[in-house]
Formats: C-alpha cells, sequence, structure tokens
C-alpha cells in the first residue's frame, strides 16, 4: 500500500466521483431535466449559457424536441433553466472525471508507477469510462426524436455501466492496498460471485423502473395493490407475456420488487455459510457491512415505493445500492485468492 499509496488514492477518488456523478444522474432523472441540453459540444459545452441571449438560444433550441412540445410547452426560461443546470452538472462531472483519470494515469506510466497487471487494468478502466460517456449520449439520443423521453433499456445500460466501472476501480485499488493473498474457500467464493451477479440484475431492474416511471404505480406493500400479487395492468395487450417484465412499467416493478427478497436471502445465506468457517478481521467486516446495507436498502425500497418516489427517498435509495455493490465487491475481494 504505502508503494503504491498515490495510485489508490488516484483510483479511491475516481470511485468518489462516480459516485457523486451517479448521485447528480439520480437527481437529473427524478427532476426530469435530462433532456435540456439537447447538443452535444465536448469543450464548449463546459460552460453553461453566459448571457441572456445564450439561453434565450439555448431554450429555443430545447422547443424544438419532443419534450418541449409535447410535456413542457408552458415552461418559461426560468423554468428551463431549473431544469438545465442538473443535465449540464451531470455532464461537467463526467468530463471532470475524464480528466482525473487521464492525466494522473499518463504522469503515473511516464514515471514508471504502475507494475504491468496495474496499466492494463487502469486502460479497462479508461475504455469503461469512454464507454459510459457514449451510452450517455446515446440515451439522451433515444429522446430526441419522437417521444419525450429516453429509452428505459439505454438508461439502465448508461446505470449499470456506471455502477460496474465503480465497482472495477474499486477493485483494482483494493489489489493494490492487500497485495496479500491466500487460500480461500471456492465454493464460499462463488456463492458472493453469484450475489454479485444478482444484485446487478437487480440494479438493472431499478433503472428499468427509473426509466418507465414505474415506481408511481402500485404504491402499497407488501402485495402489490387490491390483495394481489400482480395488478390486471402488467400485461400489454397485444404483446408476448414475457415481453411485459421488461417493457410493462407493472411486470418491470413486480421483478424489482420480488427480486428484492431474494437479494435479501442470498446475502443473508452467505453470511450464515460464512459463519461455519473461520474469517478474518476483514472478512468479518465486509460480512457486517453487507448484512446490515442490505436491510437499509430494503427499507429505503418500501419507503421509496410506499409514497410514490419522493426526490429525497428517490435518492437515498439509489445511494443505498452503491454502497450495497461497495460492500458486495470488498467482500468479494476478501474472500478472492
Amino acid at each position: 500500500m504505502k508503494r503504491n499509496k498515490y495510485v489508490v488514492y488516484w483510483l479511491l477518488t475516481g470511485c468518489a466521483l462516480i459516485f457523486i456523478m451517479v448521485l447528480v444522474g439520480g437527481i437529473t432523472r427524478l427532476t426530469h431535466s435530462g433532456l435540456s441540453i439537447s447538443d452535444y459540444k465536448l469543450i464548449h459545452g463546459t460552460l453553461p449559457p453566459m448571457n441572456e441571449q445564450e439561453w434565450q438560444e439555448a431554450f429555443e433550441l430545447y422547443k424544438q424536441y419532443p419534450e418541449y412540445q409535447k410535456l413542457n410547452n408552458h415552461f418559461d426560461l426560468e423554468d428551463f433553466k431549473d431544469i438545465y443546470f442538473w443535465e449540464w452538472l451531470h455532464r461537467v462531472i463526467g468530463r471532470f472525471i475524464g480528466i482525473v483519470f487521464i492525466l494522473p494515469f499518463l504522469y503515473f506510466l511516464i514515471t514508471k508507477k504502475l507494475d504491468r497487471p496495474t496499466t492494463k487494468k487502469a486502460i479497462i478502466l479508461l475504455i469503461m469510462g469512454g464507454f459510459q460517456g457514449f451510452l450517455g449520449w446515446y440515451m439522451v439520443k433515444s429522446g430526441l426524436v419522437d417521444r419525450p423521453d429516453v429509452s428505459h433499456f439505454r438508461l439502465a445500460a448508461h446505470l449499470t455501466t456506471a455502477f460496474v466501472t465503480f465497482a472495477y476501480s474499486f477493485w483494482v485499488a483494493l489489489d493494490l492496498i492487500y497485495p496479500d493473498k491466500k487460500e480461500v474457500d471456492k465454493k464460499l467464493r462463488n456463492l458472493i460471485r453469484f450475489g454479485l451477479v444478482v444484485l446487478l440484475i437487480q440494479i438493472i431492474w431499478g433503472a428499468f423502473v427509473a426509466g418507465l416511471d414505474a415506481g408511481f404505480i402500485h404504491n402499497h406493500w407488501p402485495l402489490m395493490s387490491d390483495g394481489k400479487l400482480i395488478h390486471e395492468t402488467v400485461f400489454i395487450e397485444h404483446q408476448p407475456v414475457i415481453k411485459n417484465f421488461f417493457e410493462g412499467k407493472s411486470g418491470v416493478q413486480f421483478i424489482h420488487r420480488y427480486l428484492a427478497y431474494v437479494v435479501v436471502g442470498i446475502i443473508a445465506y452467505i453470511w450464515f455459510k460464512t459463519g461455519q468457517t473461520q474469517r478474518t478481521a476483514l472478512q468479518e467486516k465486509g460480512l457486517k457491512m453487507l448484512l446490515a446495507l442490505v436491510f437499509v436498502q430494503f427499507v429505503l425500497g418500501v419507503l421509496t415505493l410506499i409514497y410514490a418516489v419522493p426526490l429525497w427517498l428517490g435518492i437515498a435509495h439509489q445511494i443505498g445500492a452503491f454502497f450495497l455493490l461497495a460492500a458486495m465487491t470488498f467482500t468479494l475481494h476478501r474472500f478472492t485468492k
């Protein structure tokens, strides 16, 4: 750790910035601000409109697209400025992350602070970051054609890639912080890997729920509504049943809410199985964080649903997912050879 401490600080700073970006992205989504900037300018777009004329030009451009024409035609310039801020901030943070990653990476590369394995991992991170930026542009583009909303599939890809990039950055940092390796129980390692995969699937369906605004219906718990597991509106007419669980509001909420029980069950089972083995202090710490966070996240999910996604609860639920993924990543790293 001591020899690589500045590289570790660099990687952990990247993790913190990705966390902030996901937080601002969640606010952008929940305030319906994501389509306020309809053109992409990598350099010039770093600065917001600086005077009244530039604001008016940006507003006139916004008026040319479906969100204004079909949803927000009652907006005046001040309303537009409110939604513009969050999307602008989200994009600026993305650019800042790129600078924070690339410049130190080049410095560490030139000064030979990175060994060969870490260099390869850093290049993978660079590719993931670039792909994340592309997905952001690709997502916004889907809401500028004929409907005033982005594709929930593209939203899920954009959000999940951010989560995975964070997890991998954290993993690379952990490799440097804890370079010592030891034999581990492969069955336990594979069980935690399985838990990580299920958690990522849950995050994907959470993005589907956000993209379809599916949290604003069936605001009951533990059943969905009317005393039934699935409300009649779960089925979209003239479509195969399976598509309802990918494209229907009720269907994606059904998957997300009941997959939450599976995530809790798997993590509780991980805790039970590891309790039968000799655990290190760090393994114990990771497992405790994992168990505590999954129950906090479950409660936040229930409250978010019952209260029909108020902004602060929606953001708290997304932050909870972030910390839960971090705890799962840390725990898996400690149980990996």
